[in-house]
């Protein structure tokens, strides 16, 4: 869902909800993908903020289009988004958990005993 309060832009969080669709297995290889104006419909947004969105991952490579028929998913388009959540998002909040850390002067072994509870307890549920 789209936090209109946010600082990140409107288009940006609709791409990171394709993003999180495709991940998730909504959207599939080769699949279409919803078109600026149902998305502009569905979150009550313009059509040309919805087309950014799509715009941004088909120059990731992500979605590619198909001249008539809209935005489909590109074969390896999870992949690519693993990576780059790997290296970006993931990699910028393990950075500020880091600093974070040093600031309390938690040690390296509590934040990794910290980190290790919170993932076993992730993934009970």
């Amino acid at each position: 869902m789209l936090d209109k309060k946010s600082t990140k832009p409107i288009y940006m969080q609709v791409a990171d909800w394709i993003e999180s669709e495709i991940l998730s297995g909504h959207f599939k290889p080769d699949e279409r993908v919803y078109s600026q104006y149902q998305l502009a419909e569905m979150y009550t947004i313009n059509p040309a903020t919805a087309a950014k969105g799509l715009n941004l991952l088909a120059d990731e490579d992500i979605l590619y289009k198909k001249r008539g028929l809209g935005m489909f998913v590109s074969e390896g388009a999870k992949e690519a988004i693993r990576k780059k959540r790997k290296t970006g998002t993931l990699g910028r909040l393990a950075r500020e958990v880091v600093l974070e850390a040093r600031r309390l002067k938690v040690s390296e072994e509590q934040l990794l005993t910290m980190i290790r509870d919170i993932y076993k307890e992730e993934c009970e549920r």
